[in-house]
Order: structure tokens, then sequence, then C-alpha cells
């Protein structure tokens, strides 16, 4: 079914890529002054404005564990390009976005995936788009809580701090109404259903001490409309405030976990997605110069009860961020983001009984941003961390250096994990590393 979507969407986008004009064939127009190139619509309608953008790079990235015998160490190469076609018509746009990857380490041409493929169209304030899109609801810089509509991709903890490069597109119905100049409606569909992606494998698998067989919904299971979730959204802007409400009916995109037994011997462990309603509210303000976010959900499983070992637990969750210039340039973005554990310890201390057991009632995050630009913005030293306070663990990239010149980027990072090493964070203590990549924009 995935695959009938995306061809439709394929398909939709060349017969906007490509139009008839109604009295000379083929009718090219100029190329614009962007650099797009104009093409005739249907039937002497509105030309069309197509435009290529993309960008190519390459990464090296070495792991400091391994860096004892600096001439025997092996660094991972990443070599990498981006492909955007896009399509803009008077009342219609198509967007196709390509990632062009190695398949592995010998650098050979092969992989080529859709990042986001979308078309797109509105009448008046009405609008409406469908296809493999990314889209961002609350108000909350980093993974708020009311950010529920992609998944991530856990594969590798290197690119952890921004959001939208993990985010993974999903296949998705979205539609929006502009009421008056500050008011905005939206509803979603995704009529399928993908999980976070983790790796089950090699440096960035989690921690697993299970001898058990795992079982999980197959894809073609995923993608019936058992599966199936949908929201609303509606924004407004009173005063100086930007404010937001919304629902959704979902699943969630950490699997939980039921150990199934053959008579009173535990014989696998079956995992499933929950079910959830959430109810949210965001708000946005500046204060005193201080751009203040802040996000508060009410997510509500199928364990309204906290009896059920195989369902997460109700959740209270939110998010409270700010942004600030301080002195001599210097920017520092600061966001708390936490998860409160409703009738936690209700069931047992045993996990072969609860999913959730020896949990903390709360789980906090906090991270931050410090950056500062130099030459007229060309160059930019940015240091973050994150830092999971009940699992006291952390990651730290000490000094990102991003030097653009023109349309070429340099950049110099580094990435220290440490803590507990049971924590999220602190499992990868082993996988610190320094990286430098080249990236060329057009």
């Amino acid at each position: 079914m995935k695959e009938r979507f995306f061809s439709w969407v394929l398909v939709l986008l060349c017969i906007l890529s490509f139009p008839l004009a109604a009295q000379e064939g083929f009718g090219f127009g100029d190329i614009a002054d962007d650099g797009s190139a104009g093409f005739g619509g249907l039937g002497g309608g509105s030309p069309l404005a197509v435009s290529v953008s993309g960008e190519v790079g390459m990464e090296l990235l070495g792991y400091v564990r391994e860096f004892d015998e600096p001439l025997d160490t092996a660094l991972d190469g990443n070599l990498q390009g981006r492909l955007n076609f896009e399509a803009q018509g008077a009342n219609v746009k198509g967007a196709i976005n390509l990632n062009v990857n190695p398949p592995d380490e010998t650098f050979t041409f092969g992989s080529v995936t859709l990042d986001e493929a979308y078309l797109q169209t509105w009448f008046g304030d009405f609008e409406i788009e469908g296809g493999l899109r990314k889209l961002t609801w609350g108000k909350a810089d980093s993974m708020g809580p009311l950010d529920v509509i992609n998944p991530y991709d856990y594969r590798s903890f290197t690119n952890i701090a921004d959001s939208m490069e993990i985010k993974l597109a999903q296949p998705m119905i979205h539609a929006s109404y502009h009421a008056g100049s500050f008011s905005k409606i939206e509803a979603v569909l995704l009529p399928w259903f993908s999980p976070h992606r983790f790796a089950e494998s090699g440096r960035w698998a989690q921690s697993s001490t299970s001898p058990l067989p795992v079982t999980r919904p197959s894809n073609d299971e995923l993608n019936t409309l058992k599966y199936a979730q949908a929201g609303a959204r509606f924004t407004t802007t009173i005063g100086p405030a930007d404010i937001g409400a919304q629902y959704f009916y979902g699943r969630m995109y950490q699997p939980a976990a039921a150990i199934t037994f053959t008579g009173a011997i535990p014989a696998g462990i079956a995992l499933d997605y929950n079910r959830y309603h959430q109810i949210g509210l965001d708000y946005a303000q500046v204060i005193a110069g201080f751009n203040v976010r802040a996000e508060a959900a009410t997510n509500l499983t199928g364990d309204l009860d906290g009896d059920d070992g195989a369902v997460y637990n109700p959740t209270i969750a939110w998010s409270l961020g700010f942004d600030r210039d301080l002195f001599w340039g210097i920017n520092l973005n600061l966001q708390c983001n936490e998860s409160i554990h409703l009738m936690n310890d209700e069931v047992s201390d045993d996990p072969l009984l609860d999913i959730e057991a020896g949990s903390e009632l709360t789980s906090t995050r906090i991270s931050a941003i410090l950056s500062k630009k130099f030459l007229r913005d060309e160059l930019e030293v940015r240091a973050t961390g994150i830092c999971g306070i009940e699992t006291k663990d952390f990651l730290i990239v000490p000094g990102g250096i991003y030097w653009t010149i023109q349309d070429v980027q340099l950049e110099l990072a580094a990435g220290i994990f440490g803590g507990d090493k049971n924590g999220q964070l602190g499992q990868y203590h082993g996988n610190s590393f320094v990286k430098v990549g080249l990236v060329y924009t057009f």
C-alpha cells in the first residue's frame, strides 16, 4: 500500500513538472530571476516555476576510544548528497526531496531514499497536502511533548541534538484553515504507522540482557487502519502571546514489551505500540528579552488504573525553554523537558510483570546550546549539552565550529558521552567521537 501511495505522489509531481501548453505543445518559459525555470501551465494558465536545490558533502568520524594507536584507527566515512525538486503554480506545489547515500564504506553510489515527497494545494484560506512529510507541532525548539507526528531515527547519536535531521517523514494527509490573520485550524491523518528506529547491532545498539526471543508486529500489520493515527490543532495570537491547543489519537513510538509464557515458564517477549490520547497546550511570548516557549500535555494510555504491566502508565509531560542574547554576542538556548508517570509502582517491581518496574516517578532532560558568531556571521562556535537528571548521564558537544564561505560549510565537532552506564546516553560512554565535515549547498 505504501508503494502504491508513493507512486501516485510521483505521478502527480511528474504531471506538474511537465505540463502541456494548449496552443504551443511544450511551453517553456524564461529562466526566472531566482534560478528556477518557468514552464507553461495547462490551457494557458499561470506558468509553473520549477527549482532544484541540494547539497553534497563528506564527513569523517573517529571514536576517541580507538585513538590509542593513531595509525591503526579506522575512521567512519560518510559521503552523502541531497537533491530537492520543487514545482509551484498559482495554487499548487509539489516537492520531492531525495537523500543520496552510499550503501557501505566503499562509497559505491547506490542508496537513494525519499526524505519528503508531497503535493500541496490551496483554495483561499484552505490548504491541503498529502504525501511523505515532516510536520512539527508545538512551540518547543527540540523534541517537545506536543511534537508527536513523526518518529525519530536513533540508529546513531552523532546528530541527536538536531531533531529535524533525525526526524522520519511519514505518509500523511494534512489540512489547514486560516481563520483570519492570526488563527489556524489543522487536522492530520496518518494512515500507516512507523515506530522509532533503533540500531539492532553495532556500537549504537541499546543495552539488552534478555535471552528471550522477541516478536513484533509486521510491517503489513502496521500498515492497517488498526495502527492509523489522527489529530487536530488550533493556534492563535492573543495580544503578545502565541497559544495553541491540540488533540492527538495515536500510538507510542516506543514499543511496550509483554512476556509470553509457556505454562509458568517465560517463553518470549512480544512488542507492541500502545494506543494513547493526548490533550495539550502550548504558549510562546517575548518577556523582558527572553523568547519563552512552554508546552504541557496529558498522555492517556489504556492503563488508566495502573494495573496492566504490559501497557505504559498515563503521563503528564511539560516543556519550558527560552533563548536570549546574553553579552558579547553570545546566545543561550535552554530547555527542560519532563514526564511525570502517574500511578507508578502499582503492579510489581518484577520486570517480567511490569514494563515500567524500577522506573523513576519523573523523567527529566535539560538541553542547552551556547553559540557565538564571528567574521560577519561566517564563523559560528557552538557548545551543546544534553543531561538526564534521574539517569545521571549526559552528552556534551564541547565545541562545534561551523565556518561558511559562500555556499561551502566546514564543520568540526566532538561528542562526549558520560554518566551512569545504564542511562539512555550513558550507555554509549564508549562512543565519544570527533568529526569533521565539508558540505556544499547549491
